[in-house]
Formats: C-alpha cells, structure tokens, sequence
C-alpha cells in the first residue's frame, strides 16, 4: 500500500509543479508527433493520471482486499478515467470565449454629461458609460461647453479623448 500511496502523492506534488511551471513538459516534447498527442501529455494531465492511479490502487487494495495487480489494474483505469477528464476539462477551459473589449469607437452617438467646462480652445471632461461603466474622459468642443451640460459624442480620436457637441432639446 505504500507504493501506491507514494504514487498518488507523487501525483499530487506533480500537479503542484504543473501550477508553478506550467507549460514546460509541453515545451520540452516540442515537435514529438506534431501534435498528434496535442495536450494529452500536458503536466496537469500527467499528474492526474499518477495520482489517481497511486489513490486508486491504495483504495482498491484496502477496500476489496484484492492483489496488488489486480488493485494496480484498478488503480490505472482510475488514473486513464482522471487523464481523459482532465485533459476535456483543460480543453474547454481553452475554448472559453470572452465578450468583445470595449473599444473608444462605441463612445460614438452616447450621451453624456460635462464634469469639467470644455472651452473653445482646449480639453474638459466628460463623464461617459463605457461597458456599463461610468468613464471620464478628455473632451474637446467647437464651443465653450459649462459645467453639467449634456452632450453627444460626435469621433472618438484617441483612446481617451471625445469630440463632444451640446444636446440640442
């Protein structure tokens, strides 16, 4: 019992390596089978496999009372079992898509409000909702634009900067 035990805890210190060092048995097999095995042999599925192959087989020997072949046998399609789960788990955490990065261009046609006077000449601030979120940013106008004035975003020309007019009501 004490092999498979060291086994499984030799998996789960793997598994602690896989989270420190990620990526690094990947980068050392670089090229072997040209992705044929793409990602079946990544650390944290390594690491799976051993482990529960070692707590697998410690269980099937305690509990049944079998061999340590027989508890080995049972003890490594346990292991294939968390390979394959971990290695579908890993997968579709890949695949995760996220929403599209708000972007200064979906400022243009907003409305928002003056929170510094924009003057003829120079920058004011305007407060904005960018993404559900209220965002300051530099705002330029063809006219002194006072305090508390709402206003329409006409260009986007930076990244933090709006071309403003007044909201005609």
């Amino acid at each position: 019992m004490a092999w498979f035990l060291g086994l499984g805890i030799t998996g789960v210190v793997l598994l602690a390596l896989a989270l420190v060092f990620d990526g690094v048995l990947e980068g050392a097999l670089h090229g072997v089978l040209d992705g044929v095995l793409d990602g079946l042999l990544s650390l944290p599925v390594v690491a799976g496999f051993v482990a529960m192959t070692g707590f697998g087989g410690a269980i099937a020997l305690g509990a049944t009372g079998m061999g340590p072949v027989a508890a080995t046998g049972a003890g490594a399609l346990a292991g294939l079992g968390t390979a394959w789960l971990t290695y579908r788990f890993g997968r579709a955490l890949m695949r995760d898509q996220t929403a599209a990065t708000p972007r200064a261009d979906g400022l243009i046609g907003t409305v928002g409000s003056v929170v510094t006077p924009i003057p003829a000449d120079g920058f004011g601030e305007v407060l904005l909702q960018l993404a559900g979120q209220p965002m300051k940013f530099a705002a330029r106008c063809a006219q002194p634009v006072a305090r508390g004035t709402e206003v329409w975003v006409e260009s986007a020309p930076t990244a933090t900067s709006v071309v403003v007019r007044p909201v005609d009501r």
